[in-house]
């Protein structure tokens, strides 16, 4: 289901539920808030779990929106879709901690905390639980990689398919993912327009000049951030 079909679809049932259960805290109520938060919970536990659904998340889902519901205050003007989210990340986030069974690479670990932290931004920014295509784009793996990096620890890396973890930016270069990985997260230490900078000259091949007339600035600029930048991945890579 689509973020807009979700949202749009839990919105109006779900604060009408939680209306009802802040004038009346009886069972009946709290089932209506359960119902129409069904699809929100589901659509949290697809994301966490790599698409691979149990039971175990969804129930770690509903305990987080029972927390929601016990703490939430109307007069603090925020959403309840958006209060109930963080509850229902929090504790499917912690049960996939406690019931990592199978060893997996340090890289892919990295990888995981940092799609979770993705979806939490992105559900913080948006209002909105995030889809797939969006985490995707956000980490700039491809969907079916990302799906494949919330499954390890939960499945044996023997039935993944690890070369799925392919980050776009280095598709054309002969890494192993790992040191791809590492390359990225030394990338991240570079300010915004030092990435730009390197991203363009490296990766799509562009001449500093090239590089000048696409930002707007100086070549001798250009010089100077990109030696910069690459003095200071080198520094984080040693």
């Amino acid at each position: 289901m689509s973020q807009k079909t979700v949202c749009g679809a839990v919105q109006p049932e779900l604060d009408d539920a939680v209306s009802a259960y802040l004038e009346d805290r009886c069972e009946e109520n709290l089932r209506r808030i359960f119902v129409a938060a069904s699809a929100l919970v589901h659509h949290y536990g697809d994301l966490y779990s790599g698409s691979r659904l149990s039971e175990d998340i969804i129930q770690a889902g509903y305990e987080g929106l029972m927390k929601a519901v016990q703490r939430f205050d109307s007069n603090r003007g925020v959403r309840f879709v958006t209060f109930a989210s963080h509850y229902i990340m929090g504790e499917m986030k912690r049960h996939l901690r406690r019931e990592v069974s199978f060893d997996r690479p340090g890289w892919v670990a990295d990888l995981q905390s940092h799609i979770y932290r993705t979806i939490e931004e992105l559900s913080q920014k948006n209002g909105e639980p995030p889809t797939l295509d969006q985490i995707a784009e956000e980490v700039n793996i491809r969907k079916e990689g990302v799906a494949q990096a919330l499954q390890a620890g939960h499945v044996s890396l023997d039935e993944l398919d690890i070369k799925q973890v392919r980050h776009l930016y280095y598709e054309s270069f002969q890494l192993p993912i790992e040191d791809k990985i590492v390359v990225r997260q030394a990338m991240d230490r570079l300010n915004e327009l030092q990435r730009r900078v390197i991203y363009l000259i490296f990766y799509h091949d562009l001449t500093q000049q090239q590089v000048a007339d696409e930002i707007g600035i100086g070549q001798r600029r250009v010089s100077r951030l990109m030696h910069r930048g690459l003095e200071s991945m080198a520094e984080y890579l040693a």
